[in-house]
């Protein structure tokens, strides 16, 4: 129960009462001053704070706090007892819910800052789990406190009070790059009709004609080039015959990152901009895009494909980071900085193998598709990414001739890691022969884990292929993923997979980094970012999915009963914040010199971004802890049941 008025403020004529009002402003004092970020404060600011704070007392089941229901005008340190919080909504005010709490803390620990600096009621519900004293300090002092001391820094707000993908007044949009109305041409041209039409505009690269089935085509030089001179095709043939149709598409008002991101991913020669009613309105080609501050992406991406050395190529690896740190600054949301990073390994990555391959004739670039494992197969790398890698072997190919592509192989990866791109460490690439097989072999491996997952390190292997993607070679999906979307066929692998997937538990730290001198330190790939990678891995392959991106498979999975639309949604949330926080993280390493890491220390992060981070631990936490209890109680059959209709898919 709340303490007493009349005893918590005595008056001098009360001196017994007084005394023990002392005692709990000391009382107060000491806590706030040993708990982030409350030590980060001046004595006097905290001796305030103090003096302005309430104690109360709680008997066993008493909510002490619920931010759930109102946005809380109080941050409470817990001084006595244990605290049982709940994160998610929906499970806290749910009598049916019986799994338990999804957190409990202790003296010391700090609650409901996160609400009370955001002003918004987005939780935790903390109940008494037996007699407690709690500190509830008044949250506008404490965000007061807080910004004057400059411990709440502005710069940091955009992570969390804007939307990752709003876009800034100042960004550029596709309408801007468009210079001139596109050239149309009739249906039943030929391509001596569009060649003579292209050359009276001017020179101009393209012509569009409506094609019969109602689709757009598009007529470039490349397609005239290569669709029907090096054919030795009559200048007579219909120019539909020379159109391309899949080039990516962007709609007025989208902006120019946007498009660039299309064309890096996709390797075009165009991208065409439609209108709202999908018309064609323009067209934009890389060379739109050199003077743009906000793509400046395109410059870089040509001149690593134009790198005519090893040597030189590295050189303009090495410049990856500065851009990233220029595109994150000019207003690019991370979670497209890091898409255009990805696309920039893959270039770097494609050009290098051209490079050293050409050292080494006879042997041939067309023998083999190279896969990107890991982050970059999934297009989440950041600056402390390895580039994991493996290679599948086309038709047939003995393994002495394996062997010498595995020499090349290793000699590649080698340059990459002159270029800043590091591989892995215990050898996941290209270069080992656990990664470089035939197709067939590929194919007969991801059979053999379906049917025995303990066998050989299948889980591993099958968790590194899953996220296998082409980045040269065949582009088609590899034979691991699409032997792996028949999971459901094998109930015994998936709950195996599971529980592999559920054992990186996310927390903020372990008890061997407490004992370490390392409770300061936060390792966010290995305790928050992975465990929701596994999680997602996983629940796409559960329902079928061959989605490669982390936020795609959750969007894939959504909606079960394992993984219901609102958990979905939160882990994408806390996924991409929590990707920005990294990736701002490294870049300020890299900027003073070191080498760009996981290991956050906490001491420096402002206020929000450590408050952010408690809360997204307690939500990947909260998932991990129902699917684990599901998994357990329930039938296989029913993992996948939609959340609306009760039916399985």
């Amino acid at each position: 129960m709340w303490a007493n008025p009349a005893t918590s403020f005595p008056t001098r004529r009360r001196p017994a009462i007084e005394a023990r009002t002392i005692a709990e402003t000391t009382e107060s004092t000491a806590a706030l001053a040993g708990a982030p970020p409350f030590d980060l404060l001046p004595k006097e600011t905290i001796a305030d704070l103090a003096a302005a704070s309430q104690i109360a007392e709680y008997a066993t089941g008493d909510v002490v706090l619920d931010a759930f229901k109102n946005t809380p005008r109080v941050v409470c340190v817990v001084l006595a007892g244990v605290v049982e919080l709940s994160v998610d909504a929906d499970r806290a005010h749910d009598p049916a819910d019986t799994p338990g709490p999804d957190m409990r803390i202790g003296v010391g620990e700090v609650f409901g800052l996160d609400a009370g600096l955001t002003g918004k009621a987005i939780g935790p519900l903390a109940v008494a789990a037996g007699p407690a004293r709690v500190l509830r300090v008044p949250a506008d002092r404490v965000e007061t406190a807080l910004t004057v001391a400059g411990v709440l820094r502005p710069v940091t707000l955009p992570l969390v009070l804007v939307d990752e993908f709003s876009r800034s007044a100042h960004q550029l949009t596709v309408d801007e790059l468009v210079e001139a109305t596109p050239l149309m041409v009739p249906a039943t041209s030929s391509v001596r009709d569009v060649a003579a039409a292209m050359t009276t505009r001017g020179g101009a690269g393209f012509a569009a004609l409506a094609l019969p089935d109602g689709g757009l085509g598009i007529v470039t030089d490349r397609t005239l080039r290569e669709r029907v001179l090096a054919r030795g095709l009559s200048l007579d043939t219909p120019a539909a015959e020379a159109t391309v149709t899949d080039l990516p598409r962007v709609t007025c008002g989208a902006s120019a990152a946007e498009a660039l991101i299309l064309l890096l991913d996709r390797d075009a020669e165009y991208v065409l901009v439609m209108s709202r009613d999908q018309r064609l309105f323009g067209v934009i080609d890389p060379r739109d895009f050199i003077d743009s501050a906000v793509t400046a992406g395109m410059r870089l991406h040509e001149q690593i494909r134009r790198a005519r050395t090893v040597d030189d190529l590295q050189v303009r690896a090495q410049r990856m980071p500065a851009l990233l740190a220029d595109l994150l600054d000019g207003g690019l949301a991370s979670s497209r900085v890091l898409t255009v990073y990805s696309a920039l390994v893959d270039a770097v990555i494609r050009r290098m193998l051209t490079l050293v391959f050409e050292r080494h004739r006879p042997l041939t670039l067309d023998a083999f598709t190279w896969l990107s494992l890991g982050s970059n197969g999934r297009r989440e790398a950041t600056l402390s990414s390895d580039v994991d890698s493996a290679a599948a072997f086309h038709g047939k190919i003995s393994q002495k001739e394996i062997d010498a592509y595995r020499a090349v192989f290793y000699e590649v990866t080698g340059c990459l890691a002159a270029a800043g791109l590091t591989t892995d460490q215990y050898g996941a690439t290209a270069a080992h022969k656990l990664f470089s097989r035939t197709s067939a072999a590929w194919k007969a491996s991801a059979r053999a884990w379906l049917a025995d997952p303990l066998r050989d390190n299948a889980a591993m292997m099958a968790s590194l292929m899953v996220d296998a993607r082409p980045i040269h070679g065949d582009p088609g999906l590899p034979d691991v993923n699409r032997a792996f979307t028949r999971l459901r066929r094998h109930p015994a692998t998936m709950r195996l997979l599971l529980e592999e997937s559920l054992a990186q538990r996310a927390r903020l730290r372990s008890l061997r980094d407490v004992l370490a001198g390392r409770a300061d330190r936060f390792d966010v790939k290995h305790y928050a970012l992975q465990p929701i990678t596994n999680l997602a891995r996983w629940a796409a392959l559960s329902v079928g999915s061959s989605a490669l991106p982390t936020a795609d498979r959750l969007r894939a999975a959504a909606g079960s009963s394992m993984l219901p639309e609102r958990q979905a949604a939160a882990l994408i949330e806390v996924f991409e914040v929590l990707q920005g926080i990294r990736l701002r993280h490294q870049l300020w390493q890299v900027e003073a010199g070191q080498r760009p890491t996981d290991d956050l220390d906490l001491a420096r992060l402002s206020v929000i971004d450590r408050s952010i981070i408690t809360r997204a631990v307690r939500e990947i936490a909260t998932v991990q802890k129902r699917m684990a209890n599901l998994s357990r109680f329930t039938e296989i059959d029913d993992w996948n049941r939609r959340e609306s209709d009760g039916r399985v898919r």
